[in-house]
């Protein structure tokens, strides 16, 4: 099964029988309020909203909305929120997390806290999955925005993260492109060395449940004719569900180029902890802010 655009991703999760709760850490912010609501009104997620509770229940009243005052938890600092947050996870009251006004690192700080966090064995890692207009279907771009330099082991796990979310939607094996400059492995690009032992480590049944190719360059994974104009030959080529990228700053860079160029669509989370988190950035609009927190509800294990 292959998702062809976040219309069949929303269509997904109205099918589900399974309404997931979000904690909203800082929740006062109009953009995050507005994705809240619409996915509430939509049916689709049960949201409890942490932060300045005065600030929350203005905007929702501006908003002419009706929410449960019991639903809004009233903390005095950012901090105070993203404890809340996961303190909630750490209690079963609540599914999968969602950044609202505050510092990514006030968030990630308790996330990672070593008593009472969500960290697991894994990397933690960015997936944001795209709807681009020019592509037959959705394709997740990693890592993007967490881990900045990756060694071969934490590509593995980055990879491993992403598939998992692949699984999560009712994929059975996603098609994975480790994306370098070139599709020869040479010594002094360290990314095809890497994309190549990667490929080896799938094909030995170290990494599962995927089918992984590389180095191969982003021209040939996209376009099948420049695939066989080169005498490539992969079932990723044309075909791919994951870009794994070389470093943070070309998932970030290939991400927004992606959205601000060829009018993209993105939702994107932070995978690898016990929960998935919701963490657009602060300029994010509101349909991004929905469409993450739709892929969130579906990632939930």
């Amino acid at each position: 099964m292959e998702l062809r655009s976040f219309e069949d991703l929303v269509s997904k999760v109205k099918n589900s029988s399974s309404i997931r709760k979000v904690a909203v850490a800082a929740a006062h912010d109009e953009h995050t309020l507005e994705a809240i609501l619409k996915a509430r009104s939509d049916n689709l997620i049960d949201p409890v909203l942490i932060g300045d509770k005065i600030g929350i229940m203005t905007m929702l009243n501006d908003m002419k909305v009706h929410f449960d005052k019991n639903a809004i938890i009233h903390t005095h600092s950012d901090s105070e929120s993203a404890s809340k947050a996961v303190e909630l996870i750490n209690n079963n009251k609540a599914d999968f997390i969602m950044k609202g006004k505050l510092q990514t690192s006030d968030l990630l700080k308790e996330v990672v806290n070593t008593e009472k966090g969500l960290r697991t064995d894994n990397v933690m890692s960015h997936v944001a999955i795209l709807e681009i207009p020019s592509y037959h279907k959705l394709i997740a771009v990693t890592d993007g925005g967490m881990v900045m330099y990756p060694t071969l082991q934490e590509k593995k796990q980055i990879i491993e993260n992403a598939v998992d979310v692949f699984l999560s939607l009712g994929y059975l094996n996603p098609k994975v492109a480790v994306l370098a400059a070139v599709e020869s492995v040479n010594q002094k690009m360290p990314e095809t060395v890497d994309a190549d032992l990667l490929t080896k480590m799938c094909t030995s049944g170290e990494i599962e449940s995927c089918i992984i190719c590389g180095p191969i360059s982003y021209d040939l994974t996209m376009n099948k004719e420049s695939a066989i104009i080169k005498g490539y030959s992969s079932p990723v080529v044309g075909d791919a569900d994951i870009l794994m990228v070389p470093n943070i700053t070309t998932g970030n860079i290939l991400s927004k180029a992606l959205i601000e160029s060829a009018k993209g669509k993105m939702a994107g989370m932070i995978v690898g902890a016990r929960v998935p988190i919701v963490l657009t950035s602060r300029g994010a609009t509101t349909e991004e802010k929905y469409l993450s927190l739709i892929l969130a509800a579906l990632a939930v294990n």
